[in-house]
């Protein structure tokens, strides 16, 4: 068997090319244009072929028109050769999508694809849930899908599932995300195709797709037309998990290696070194945490659900020269098989010799080198100003707007750095008097403040509240707020909880909780508390104060649905 991958000029097809390494598999031939297509229709072996996840519908099928290969596509899934779709591969088999009205997919399974409903969930379904099939008695037809494992999900757009419409003839296996439906596999004849991405799904995606390429190599038993239509009836809880981020800031030392590093409110450099240290700390010196992709690796093995990689080094300002960064995210990507957030630099930009760089080329290079989204940090509170003052209207020119439109909106995260400013609430008459946080703390009582953002890692004070900055990202297209707190930063006293909550009533994206963390209970806590959907730390894991092993011990233990390896 000859095995192939098409390159549709859209998403992370490095991750999957680099779960196939993983997995013994390195002898795959990229397709890319309608003569590889005509060279794969030629050759004597049996081919099978492979459609990358990430992008959005109408970028994809555009993409397939643009390189002359939509019709070769339609010709090669009707030719009964193997056929697996991951995310927008199993969506562009469908007749359209509600993402993008008036765009045609291949038509091959003649329903609509259509959006979540917001009203009782974050949306995008962004993280990892469970799939069952709706045949479960036939372990040959399982396709590898296991009902006790979890899989990355990451969309804003579903095929709903429905007994009495002709998709369900295609379905293989459901999910539910709140109380929706919607089919997670299909499967039929030679067509396979995950709504999840098992490249970024550890070790039980890596297990589904090597029982592909296995069970094509030795020539596939053709799935039975039709499949099952059952009535299945949502369950009173999904299956969608608490996620468990590592975070790691990257910064290049005094000589120029990179590091990952941490600080007290944003300043990375050792204060002092402490006498008998068993490591010896150089006061003045970036402080040294370890190495990036040696963590990265580490954290992956302890079971972190998805890792953030952020890049405070000077290189961010012209981010396609960073060839240290992008090598990392590269090196990084070939061992860690759950999602990487990069963050730094992601904006317009000009290079030392002039040449212009659009927010979207940059974003590109990350997630060609192996990243699953891109974080926007000072850009966005820019872009947040810019839309206020034009009276809410979006001109479309934003980092935040020009990568969604590319590749989803979910695939675009804002970071967001606020800090608590201190009002008397007997005299405040300000514009944010329906924003105001009132202590209730022995150490609070009679203090009040409302959240401003800033910029420049938290150096840098902007006009805008975090309720304006969450609103405007969701507005202008992000995905995910990644919500931080420059007072929390460092000091292990917990996550700031009136600041979650208030950012999780005002959007209906998913939130990260981020800054404070200091022990296991303090992720119960925020999940308890605040309904957040994941929570992030970087410093208690790296100095191992706390073990991402614990954290999630902790959270299954408290009720929490949780990814346990």
């Amino acid at each position: 068997m000859r095995l192939f991958l098409l390159d549709h000029g859209a998403g992370n097809v490095q991750s999957l090319a680099n779960s196939l390494a993983k997995l013994g598999y390195p002898d795959y031939k990229w397709i890319k244009n309608a003569h590889d297509f005509a060279q794969l229709h030629a050759i004597s072996d049996s081919p099978a072929l492979i459609f990358p996840g990430q992008g959005a519908f109408h970028t994809a099928i555009q993409s397939l028109h643009d390189r002359g290969l939509f019709e070769p596509l339609q010709e090669y899934l009707a030719s009964g050769k193997p056929y697996f779709g991951i995310c927008v591969g199993m969506q562009v088999l469908f007749a359209s999508s509600a993402e993008s009205p008036g765009t045609q997919g291949l038509g091959t399974i003649p329903c609509p694809i259509v959006r979540f409903d917001d009203a009782d969930k974050a949306v995008p379904h962004m993280g990892w849930n469970s799939a069952e099939c709706l045949d479960p008695s036939d372990p040959s037809t399982l396709e590898g899908v296991s009902s006790t494992s979890h899989y990355y999900f990451v969309h804003s757009y579903c095929a709903k599932y429905d007994p009495s419409t002709p998709a369900a003839e295609w379905a293989h296996s459901t999910t539910q995300y709140g109380q929706e439906l919607f089919i997670s596999t299909v499967r039929k004849q030679n067509i396979f195709a995950t709504q999840f991405h098992p490249e970024k799904s550890g070790p039980a995606g890596l297990n589904l797709l090597r029982h592909w390429i296995e069970q094509s190599r030795r020539g596939r038993t053709l799935a039975p037309s039709p499949a099952l239509c059952i009535t299945r009836p949502p369950k009173p809880k999904d299956g969608f998990t608490k996620r468990i981020i590592a975070c790691l800031d990257v910064r290049a030392n005094d000589d120029g290696d990179l590091v990952v590093t941490k600080g007290d409110q944003y300043d990375v450099r050792e204060k002092f070194s402490p006498s008998g240290a068993t490591v010896v700390r150089t006061a003045g010196a970036v402080r040294n945490l370890g190495k990036p992709v040696a963590l990265a690796d580490k954290y992956y093995t302890s079971g972190a659900d998805e890792l953030c990689l952020l890049n405070i080094t000077s290189f961010r300002h012209s981010p396609l020269r960073d060839q240290p960064m992008l090598a990392v995210v590269r090196a990084a990507a070939e061992k860690v098989f759950v999602p990487l957030t990069i963050g730094g630099g992601i904006k317009d930009s000009v290079d030392p010799d002039g040449t212009k760089r659009s927010a979207v080329e940059v974003a590109g290079a990350y997630f060609r080198a192996g990243a699953d989204k891109v974080s926007i940090g000072s850009e966005a509170v820019y872009a947040v100003e810019k839309l206020r003052a034009a009276n809410n209207v979006a001109d479309g020119t934003s980092a935040i707007e020009t990568i969604s439109k590319v590749y989803g909106s979910q695939a675009v995260v804002v970071s967001i750095d606020p800090k608590r400013v201190f009002i008397n609430p007997a005299t405040y008459d300000g514009p944010y008097r329906e924003e105001l946080v009132y202590g209730q703390d022995p150490d609070q009582r009679g203090k009040a403040w409302w959240y401003q953002c800033t910029v420049s890692g938290g150096r840098d004070a902007r006009p805008v509240s975090v309720v304006e900055l969450a609103k405007g990202a969701q507005k202008l297209g992000a995905g995910e707020i990644l919500l931080n707190s420059i007072d929390r930063d460092g000091t292990g006293l917990g996550f700031d909880r009136d600041l979650i909550r208030m950012v999780k009533n005002v959007v209906s994206i998913p939130v990260v909780a981020s800054s404070g963390a200091g022990t296991k209970e303090h992720f119960v806590d925020v999940f308890k508390e605040t309904n957040v959907e994941s929570a992030l730390a970087a410093g208690i894991f790296h100095r191992e104060e706390v073990r991402i092993e614990d954290v999630k011990g902790s959270v299954k233990e408290a009720g929490f649905n949780c990814r346990v390896i």
